[in-house]
């Protein structure tokens, strides 16, 4: 959830239901056993960005683990040993510089109210990411996606990968890996909804990502020690 509020917060409530948030955990456990431990590993700090329901946060192996949202309800969906901050993610003050490996966020910086907001979120994670650190950013790809993106009623920026490169670099990030098409859009599709599901889309990409994804999927890494966008001097 990106601002945090009330009104947000039913809206996800509403979204997923008990059984479905239970899906989607399952499902997050085999994408972090399959996909993301290939960019993590064991001695690292990793922080998710808008962590939601923590289900990234809750199943990736690290040394260090900081989950970062404006859910007032956040450590009551952390796992134990999950460090927790409710604040908004634009402004994670509280982190000191250079002290994270790995930067996550998912399904988020599309909920953000404007791309001043976008690019002070990407500003911040930038301090706190050591040096050659690295951000994993997933979301909806516009591309393949016109109308349906539209659908979510807090959907409010619509990114592309080769947008989100654009801003990265803007930024001091340089891209590692930038695929447009990775995840199906939503676990309420057909595919894939379960772990077992998952596990045969995973196995048989580069052919499964190309037929039903509809996400994108960007690896960056930090390389300037100070962001150099237009609005790095704002903050």
């Amino acid at each position: 959830m990106a601002e945090g509020d009330e009104s947000l917060n039913t809206i996800y409530q509403h979204r997923f239901d008990v059984a479905q948030r239970a899906r989607k955990l399952a499902v997050w456990k085999v994408l972090c056993d399959r996909f993301f431990s290939r960019y993590i590993t064991k001695q690292d700090v990793v922080l998710d960005v808008g962590a939601g329901f923590c289900e990234f946060i809750n199943n990736v192996q690290a040394a260090r683990r900081i989950a970062v949202d404006a859910n007032p309800d956040l450590a009551r969906f952390a796992a134990p040993g999950v460090e927790t901050m409710c604040c908004r993610a634009e402004n994670i003050a509280s982190l000191p510089a250079e002290c994270v490996d790995v930067a996550f966020t998912s399904n988020f910086l599309e909920h953000l109210s404007d791309k001043r907001t976008v690019e002070a979120v990407l500003v911040d994670v930038h301090r706190v990411l050591k040096p050659n650190g690295r951000l994993i950013v997933m979301g909806p790809n516009i591309r393949v996606l016109p109308g349906a993106y539209w659908d979510y009623f807090d959907h409010h920026i619509p990114l592309t990968e080769r947008s989100l490169e654009e801003v990265l670099h803007l930024h001091g990030y340089k891209t590692l890996l930038s695929l447009p098409r990775f995840l199906p859009y939503t676990i309420k599709g057909r595919l894939p909804a379960r772990p077992w599901l998952v596990r045969m889309y995973l196995a048989f990409s580069p052919i499964t990502f190309r037929l039903w994804g509809r996400q994108f999927f960007v690896l960056a890494q930090k390389l300037d020690s100070q962001p150099h966008g237009r609005i790095a001097n704002c903050f």
